[in-house]
């Protein structure tokens, strides 16, 4: 059996290959800048957000605190006439990059992690490339990428911008896979 000692190379640089691949993902190619749109009445839109001052958090428009209130009439209509939005609201000022990043790279390292533990589980010492690869992938595209199925089924997501989500996850599998591939302990 592997221990997790052994495996601490793979989740350092798994976590940092994956950093460094959602950089080049979303700073150079900006294959995501299409998933959000402009309101087309913006400013009205952020007034009026502004006048009710709401805290940071999450919220739903028309708001149901029970599923017994969609049997009302006038809940009904509210559904019917729209729009039905789920927002978050974030603190105000401008957006800092760099505790996001922070927590990001924290993710990808929770995430490396249990790739090393399970693998550490399911695969012995000097298991071929190919199948440490399979085995890590797999695990890190579960882990990538099922949020956002949820996100698409619950919130209403675009199920385009869930699918370049999921191709993101594919690649941070690969990259995964392949540091976990390539540096999995020899017999």
């Amino acid at each position: 059996m592997v221990s997790l000692v052994q495996l601490w190379l793979p989740v350092l640089l798994g976590a940092l290959a994956v950093f460094f691949a959602s950089s080049l993902v979303h700073m150079v190619f900006k294959w995501h800048n299409s998933d959000y749109q402009r309101l087309p009445n913006e400013d009205e839109v952020r007034a009026a957000m502004r006048k009710g001052s709401p805290a940071p958090g999450g919220y739903v428009t028309p708001y149901c605190s029970d599923m017994k209130e969609l049997a009302d009439p006038g809940m009904q209509a509210r559904f019917a006439e729209g729009p039905v939005a789920f927002i978050y609201v974030r603190p105000s000022g401008l957006p800092s990059m760099g505790p996001a990043l922070g927590q990001w790279f924290v993710l990808n390292l929770v995430v490396a992690v249990f790739v090393a533990y399970l693998g550490s589980r399911l695969l012995a010492p000097g298991t071929p490339y190919l199948q440490v690869f399979r085995v890590a992938g797999t695990i890190a595209f579960v882990a990538y990428a099922i949020g956002h199925v949820s996100d698409g089924i619950w919130y209403g997501r675009p199920w385009r911008a869930v699918g370049k989500d999921l191709l993101d996850a594919l690649l941070y599998a690969l990259v995964t896979g392949g540091v976990f591939g390539s540096l999995w302990p020899k017999a």
